[in-house]
């Protein structure tokens, strides 16, 4: 059982929305108050490909992926200097793979003792269709995670 008075490190992925934004909010209050490290990580997913063995593919799906990885780094580093306080001690941290895995994946490797996330993403569609990145990560997280509600409920508000 970890002990709030241990956490040295957290976890806060992000998808360059609003409302992981909130999250990122909440993570940087928890990494000043506990004076731990805090990590903001953002997961590139890999790009879908199809297998056409007769026709060439239209564009070069490897370059692809690098230039999504590049700006991905870029908006990183947007994002900590914009929404991070500077005396945090904060680390950016780009992987590729699935998010719900790789943010899982990170959380041990790095050894987090919190990971911070919000309840929403990008798009709801793609939650609907493919599940919730939060849901799976707290379902299968070898650690402790919090989630941030994308909007105040109306009873949060009164």
């Amino acid at each position: 059982m970890i002990s709030l008075l241990s956490i040295k490190k957290i976890l806060c992925p992000t998808d360059f929305s609003e409302k992981s934004y909130r999250a990122l909010e909440k993570a940087a209050e928890f990494a000043d108050h506990f004076a731990a490290e805090l990590i903001v990580a953002h997961v590139v997913a890999p790009v879908p490909t199809v297998s056409v063995a007769t026709h060439p593919a239209a564009f070069d799906v490897t370059d692809y992926q690098k230039h999504l990885y590049d700006e991905s780094e870029k908006a990183l580093k947007d994002v900590v200097k914009k929404k991070v306080p500077k005396s945090l001690k904060v680390r950016p941290m780009v992987v590729e793979g699935n998010p719900a895995d790789k943010i899982n994946e990170i959380a041990e490797e790095e050894s987090a003792d919190l990971i911070i996330l919000s309840t929403h993403g990008h798009s709801a569609i793609g939650q609907f269709i493919f599940g919730s990145v939060a849901d799976r990560v707290v379902r299968h997280a070898g650690r402790p995670v919090m989630t941030i509600r994308a909007t105040p409920s109306p009873q949060m508000e009164t």
